[in-house]
C-alpha cells in the first residue's frame, strides 16, 4: 500500500514543480534541516523570541540524537529508493535508512517548539513541516509510515521541550 502513494506521488513530477521541490527542500532546508538551526540562532537574538529560540535549537537538537542517532539504527528500516531503483530520483541517494524520517522529525519538533510559543507562526511553520514531510514521499527516499513515525515524534519532543522549558525565566 505504500508503494503506491509513493508511486502516485511520483505522477505529480513535472520539470517545474520538480525543480521547485529541490530548491526549497533539498537545497534550502538543508541535507540536516539547517533551516531550523538558522532559525533557532535567528529567534535567539530577538529578545521577544528568545526562548522560542532556545526550544527550537534544543527540540532540534534531541529529535536529530533520537531519530539518527538511536532509532534509524534500531529500526533498520531500507529507504523505498533502495527497494525500487528503477525510480529516477532527484535528490542524492542516501545511505542510511528511512524509519523515521528525520527530515520530518526535525521539522514538526522545531515548528511545534515555535507553535506553543506563538500560535500563527506556528501553523505557518506546521505547515511547512508538511510539506517537508511530503517532499520527503515525493523524492522517492521514504516511506509516508517513516513521515508519519517522524512527525508524531518530533510533535512529541517540541511539545516535551516546551512544557520542560516553560517556567525557565530568558533575559530580554
Amino acid at each position: 500500500m505504500e508503494f503506491n502513494i509513493l508511486y502516485w506521488i511520483q505522477s505529480l513530477h513535472n520539470p517545474a514543480l520538480d525543480s521547485m521541490m529541490v530548491t526549497i527542500f533539498n537545497n534550502i532546508v538543508g541535507s540536516k534541516g539547517e533551516i531550523w538551526i538558522l532559525l533557532g540562532i535567528l529567534l535567539l537574538f530577538i529578545p521577544k523570541t528568545r526562548k522560542t529560540g532556545l526550544c527550537v535549537l534544543a527540540s532540534y537538537i534531541i529529535a536529530y540524537y533520537i531519530g539518527d542517532g538511536l532509532l534509524k539504527d534500531l529500526i533498520a528500516r531500507p529507504r523505498p529508493c533502495m527497494i525500487d531503483e528503477t525510480v529516477q530520483l532527484l535528490v542524492s541517494k542516501p545511505s542510511s535508512f528511512s524509519c523515521p524520517s528525520v527530515h520530518s522529525m526535525l521539522a514538526f519538533a522545531s515548528a511545534s517548539s515555535i507553535f506553543w510559543h506563538h500560535r500563527k507562526a506556528g501553523i505557518a511553520a506546521l505547515v511547512f513541516a508538511a510539506l517537508i514531510g511530503f517532499s520527503r514521499m515525493y523524492f522517492f527516499v521514504h516511506f509516508p509510515t517513516d513521515v508519519l513515525f517522524g512527525s508524531v515524534l518530533g510533535i512529541a519532543v517540541g511539545t516535551a521541550v516546551y512544557f520542560l522549558t516553560k517556567k525557565v525565566r530568558v533575559q530580554h
